[in-house]
């Protein structure tokens, strides 16, 4: 079943480069309404449990030290097939790979500094949603 409303986290590279102000304009360009947004911080225990996924991946460390170097911006999103829609929106992970006007073709470095989250699944959005914006019901 699809959902109306998804998970991104503007990542410490387009924090520290300005990206902010751009990125979410094309958000609300491409037709989302932000919902909730907070600039915020991860500390490392919060990326280690968000990331969790990644734990036995030889990047996890890296991973770790990355999201936690500055701050983010976290937001929930609300667009009809929200997930999918932004997934096509930000572009593949690896900048390199992602189509023109994509948010990470725009914006990312490389595959580590990809600028930009995006949950993958409507079960993972609701799950980074109320990571970061726990005691409110998102979904």
């Amino acid at each position: 079943m699809a959902t109306n409303r998804t998970f991104t986290m503007l990542k410490p590279d387009a924090v520290e480069k300005g990206h902010i102000g751009a990125i979410l304009e094309q958000i609300n360009s491409s037709g989302f309404r932000i919902v909730a947004m907070k600039l915020t911080q991860m500390t490392q225990d919060d990326a280690r449990i968000f990331y969790a996924v990644h734990k036995e991946r030889p990047f996890f460390g890296e991973l770790v030290e990355y999201m936690t170097r500055g701050p983010i911006v976290a937001a929930v999103l609300e667009k009809e097939n929200a997930v999918e829609d932004f997934r096509t929106l930000i572009g593949a992970t690896n900048p390199d790979e992602a189509a023109e006007g994509t948010i990470r073709k725009k914006y990312a470095a490389s595959i580590g500094e990809n600028a930009v989250h995006g949950s993958d699944s409507n079960e993972n959005a609701r799950i980074e949603s109320a990571f970061h914006f726990s005691g409110r019901e998102m979904f």
